[in-house]
């Protein structure tokens, strides 16, 4: 213990002792070179970990979900606008992107012991995961369906009478959230007995 103790001291003092070989200048020019590149290669990881391409990489997603997703309007539709996987599941700021991205991390148990390696492991476990996501929905008040879904700009004349009914009463005035009534949009549903709320 006095040994790791008497090391950390003298790392410390090694640290903030002035540099007797490198000018003051040069320090913090390789300081703000090194920042750079760290903060450039850790961006460009963070959006390659952002792309359908990675999210469809294991076949847990690929033949589950994303299997359901080019089923529905999501995917195909007559504006020829498609939503993609980070669209939906990652925030678009960026220190809720990286809170997101530790979450996702811990999904990736998941794939690396073999919990939803089969497509039968994932139908057992598709509540769990849905829960996990709708909670988060509800969480952030649906903020990934609002980047595309603005109430702001939502014409509810050419909406069914329904749908114009609900949004009016729930959606406009925040007494629920897009993931309250569109649990299942675009993904098949779990087995929702049991599931408070659900009809």
């Amino acid at each position: 213990m006095a040994r790791s103790w008497a090391f950390l001291l003298e790392l410390w003092q090694v640290l903030t002792r002035p540099s007797s070989v490198f000018a003051l200048g040069t320090l913090v020019l390789a300081g703000f070179v090194a920042g750079v590149i760290f903060w450039g290669g850790f961006n460009t990881a963070l959006e390659i970990t952002n792309t359908e391409k990675f999210c469809t990489g294991c076949h847990e997603m690929k033949d589950n979900v994303y299997a359901e997703l080019k089923s529905t309007v999501h995917f195909s539709n007559r504006s020829g606008v498609r939503a993609t996987c980070p669209d939906c599941h990652v925030p678009h700021n960026w220190t809720d992107k990286i809170a997101r991205k530790m979450q996702a991390s811990k999904e990736v148990w998941g794939k690396i012991f073999g919990t939803i390696d089969t497509r039968e492991k994932f139908v057992d476990h598709r509540l769990e995961l849905a829960a996990h996501e709708w909670a988060r929905f509800k969480a952030n008040d649906s903020l990934e369906c609002r980047n595309c879904h603005s109430a702001d700009s939502m014409d509810i004349t050419k909406q069914s009478p329904r749908a114009s009914v609900a949004h009016q009463r729930f959606l406009f005035t925040k007494e629920k959230t897009c993931i309250d009534c569109h649990k299942g949009i675009a993904h098949q549903l779990p087995d929702m007995r049991g599931v408070p709320g659900w009809q």
